[in-house]
C-alpha cells in the first residue's frame, strides 16, 4: 500500500512541536502509527545533506508504511542507466519520491553500459518501458583525446562532439521509448597536478568537461531535462564529493554523502515535471525590503544602501527580487503599513532598486495579511497556491499559514544577508523555460489593472470593450509557440477544461498531424498586449469534433474571447467536414469556473458522472457570435 500524493500532503501538514525529535523518537512515532510521523519524515527527508540520515529514514519508512492508510496509486517506471554502479543511488530516489507521494517502479542498467542499451532496440531497458530514464555518463570517459597545445578551435569542436554524442543518445532513446530523458552532467576533476595551467587549455579534464557541460546545456533540446552533477559537486565541494576508494571497490559516482545531492537534486527535477514553479512572491516592507519601521523612522531613518552592511544587505535583496521579476515571477506587497507612507517609499528613496512599476499588486493597510493574499489572488486572478508569502516575523507567517494554508511561507528571520538564501532554499521559482513573455509578464499585469479601472468606471459593457480596440491573432501551432503552449498547459488550472498536461515534445508531436486541429489566440489592445492567452487542441473523430484541450488565461475572462474561440472551433469544425463538435469537462478542485461553459453556448450533456462529463452540439445549431474583438488572422489559413 502506498500514500497518496494528496494524503501524504495532508499528513505531512499535521503541525509539528517546535522542538526536532531525534531518532529513537521518530522510530517510536512510525511503529505506533501516529500522524505526526510523516510531516517529520517528508521535513528531515528534503534536508537530508548525509547517507547515513537518508537510509535511515528510509528504511523507517518502509516499516511505517505498514500503518499507512492510502490506496495504491499509479506507480512511475524509473529506469536508472549510466556509466556507474547505480546500487545504492536508487535506493535513495526512490526513498525521496515517497515522500514526494510518489511511488516507483524501477530499472537499473548494467555497470557502464547504457550506449549499448539505448542503441539495441531489443534491450531490456525498452522492454521494462520506462516513463521516463535517468541517464548517468562517466565523467572519467569525457576526456580531450589530443596535444595540450593543439588549437583551441579543434578543442571545442571535440567538446562539442562529446555533448552531441550525449544528446543523441538521450534523444534516440525518447524516440524509440515515448519516455522523458534527465541527463546529467560531468562532475570536474579535483586534481591540482596542472596547477595554473588548467584554465589555459580546453584540452585538460577540467576546462574540456567544463567546456562539454556548456555545450549540453546550450544544445539540449526541450525532451532533455540537465541534472547539473557540476554545480552539485562544487556546492558539495569537489573533493567532498569525490571518493576514489568507492570508484576502485564498487564503481560508486562518488561520496556516500555526493550521492544524496544526486537523490535530492533528481527527486527535485521528478516531481517538478508534474508541478508547476510558483507564480507570485508577496512581500512585507518593514524589516524585509528595507530596515526600519517607515511610519516611525520616515525615509530618511530607513536603513538602505551602501551605507552600512544592513543597508546593503536589504539593496542586495531587492536586486534578487528584481531579477525574479524580470524572469516572469509576480511581486506583490503585503504589508501592514500607511498606504500613502509606504508609496512614498518607492517614489523618493534614491536607493531603492524595486519601484511601484515592479509590482503586481500593492497592499498596505492595516487588514489582516490573510485577507489581503486573498484581494491580491483575486485581483491577479491566480489561485492562493501559486502564492508565496514571505516575511521577517514569525507571528504572520504563522497566521497566513493557519488562514491561508494554500499560500506558502518563508520566514525571513532578523538577518536580511539571509534573505536570498532563505528565498532560494524553497525552490518555488525555479523555471523549466523561459519565454519573451514571461519577460513581459509584471507589465501586462499592470495593464490588466487599467483595464480593470476603466471597467469599473463605465455602466455599457458594449462600449467598454468597443474601446478596448481588441485585435486577435489565431493561429495553428508552431514550433515558436511551443515553449509558450508547454507552459500554458502546464500552468492553467482554473480555466483549463481538462487540465490535461503535455510536455513539450508531446506538443511537438502534434504539429501537421491530419487528424488533430491545434490552435492559439493571441490578444492586444489600446493597452498593451496580453500575448498569447489561450490553447485549443481538437482531435477529429469521425464526423466529431472533439475538443481535448481547451485553456484560456483568466486575465482576458469576460472580453468576449470565449465566443471567438468557440467561433474559430465550429469553424474548423466544418472545414474538416464534421457535424458535431463534442466537448469534454474533467472537473478538478480549480477548474469549477468553466462547468457550465458548453452549456452557456448551447451545448447538450451527453454524459455526466463525478469525474467526467460530456457535452455535443450540432454544427447546424450553432451561430456564429459578434464580438467587439478584430480578428487579424484565423487558423489554418495559410495551409
Amino acid at each position: 500500500m502506498s500514500l497518496s500524493r494528496r494524503r501524504l500532503a495532508i499528513l505531512a501538514a499535521v503541525p509539528l512541536p517546535d522542538r526536532p525529535i531525534n531518532d529513537a523518537e521518530l522510530k517510536s512515532l512510525a511503529l505506533s502509527g501516529d500522524a505526526t510521523f510523516w510531516g517529520h519524515l517528508v521535513a528531515r527527508s528534503r534536508q537530508a545533506t548525509s547517507f547515513s540520515e537518508l537510509l535511515f529514514l528510509s528504511t523507517l519508512r518502509k516499516k511505517a508504511k505498514l500503518y499507512a492508510p492510502g490506496s495504491v496509486q499509479p506507480r512511475l517506471r524509473l529506469a536508472l542507466i549510466g556509466g556507474y554502479n547505480l546500487y545504492p543511488l536508487h535506493e535513495l530516489v526512490e526513498h525521496l519520491l515517497a515522500v514526494r507521494g510518489i511511488e516507483c517502479e524501477r530499472f537499473l542498467g548494467e555497470y557502464d553500459n547504457f550506449v549499448s542499451e539505448i542503441l539495441d532496440g531489443s534491450s531490456s531497458l525498452y522492454a521494462f518501458k520506462p516513463d521516463l530514464a535517468f541517464i548517468l555518463p562517466n565523467a572519467s570517459h569525457c576526456r580531450f583525446s589530443g596535444s595540450l597545445l593543439d588549437d583551441v578551435e579543434h578543442q571545442r569542436e571535440a567538446a562539442v562532439r562529446a555533448a552531441e554524442h550525449l544528446l543523441n543518445l538521450a534523444q534516440t532513446f525518447t524516440v524509440r521509448s515515448g519516455a522523458a530523458v534527465i541527463l546529467a552532467n560531468l562532475a570536474l576533476p579535483g586534481g591540482l597536478d596542472l596547477g595554473s595551467f588548467r584554465s589555459r587549455t580546453l584540452g585538460t579534464d577540467w576546462s574540456f568537461r567544463k567546456a562539454v557541460n556548456l555545450e549540453l546545456g546550450l544544445r539540449a533540446p526541450a525532451e532533455v531535462q540537465i541534472c547539473d552533477v557540476e554545480f552539485l559537486s562544487a556546492r558539495r565541494g569537489i573533493s567532498a564529493a569525490a571518493d576514489a576508494r568507492a570508484w576502485y571497490e564498487s564503481k560508486q559516482l562518488g561520496s556516500p554523502d555526493f550521492l544524496v545531492d544526486i537523490a535530492q537534486e533528481l527527486s527535485h527535477l521528478i516531481a517538478s515535471r508534474k508541478q508547476s514553479p510558483k507564480k507570485v512572491l508577496a512581500i512585507d516592507l518593514d524589516q524585509t525590503l528595507w530596515g526600519g519601521v517607515i511610519a516611525e523612522d520616515g525615509i530618511e531613518g530607513i536603513e538602505l544602501g551602501d551605507s552600512s552592511p544592513r543597508g546593503e544587505a536589504f539593496k542586495a535583496f531587492q536586486r534578487y527580487l528584481l531579477g525574479l521579476s524580470q524572469r516572469g515571477v509576480l511581486l506583490a506587497v503585503c504589508s501592514k503599513n500607511d498606504h500613502a507612507r509606504a508609496i512614498e517609499v518607492f517614489e523618493k528613496h534614491p536607493e531603492m532598486v524595486v519601484r511601484l512599476e515592479h509590482f503586481a499588486a500593492f497592499k498596505a493597510n492595516w487588514d489582516p495579511k490573510s485577507d489581503n493574499l486573498q484581494r491580491i489572488a483575486e485581483e491577479l486572478r491566480l489561485g492562493l497556491d501559486s502564492f508565496v508569502f514571505a516575511d521577517d516575523n514569525p507571528a504572520e507567517i504563522e497566521i497566513v499559514r493557519q488562514f491561508q494554508p494554500l499560500v506558502t511561507g518563508v520566514l525571513l528571520g532578523p538577518d536580511p544577508a539571509e534573505f536570498v538564501v532563505r528565498i532560494q532554499a524553497g525552490r518555488h521559482f525555479e523555471p523549466r523555460t523561459i519565454t519573451e513573455e514571461d519577460l513581459e509578464r509584471t507589465a501586462q499585469y499592470r495593464q490588466e489593472r487599467r483595464r480593470t479601472e476603466l471597467a469599473a468606471s463605465v455602466t455599457d459593457m458594449p462600449a467598454y470593450l468597443a474601446s478596448l480596440e481588441m485585435r486577435g491573432t489565431i493561429k495553428e501551432f508552431d514550433s515558436l509557440d511551443v515553449p509558450r503552449i508547454a507552459q500554458l498547459i502546464a500552468r492553467s488550472n482554473q480555466f483549463n477544461l481538462t487540465t490535461a498536461r503535455r510536455s513539450e515534445t508531446e506538443i511537438k508531436a502534434l504539429l501537421g498531424r491530419p487528424d488533430y486541429r491545434c490552435f492559439t489566440m493571441r490578444l492586444e489592445d489600446r493597452f498593451g498586449d496580453s500575448g498569447l492567452i489561450s490553447v485549443v487542441i481538437a482531435k477529429i473523430d469521425g464526423g466529431v469534433f472533439v475538443l481535448d484541450t481547451w485553456l484560456m488565461s483568466c486575465r482576458v475572462l469576460k472580453r468576449q474571447v470565449e465566443d471567438e474561440i468557440m467561433n474559430e472551433i465550429f469553424r474548423l469544425a466544418a472545414a474538416a467536414g464534421c457535424t458535431t463538435v463534442r466537448g469534454i469537462y474533467l472537473p478538478t478542485a480549480k477548474n469549477g469556473i468553466v462547468a457550465g461553459i458548453y452549456e452557456e453556448f448551447g451545448f447538450v450533456r451527453t454524459e455526466d458522472c463525478v469525474t467526467r462529463k460530456e457535452f455535443e452540439l450540432k454544427l447546424e445549431t450553432y451561430q456564429m457570435r459578434l464580438t467587439k474583438i478584430l480578428v487579424t488572422r484565423r487558423a489554418y489559413e495559410a495551409s
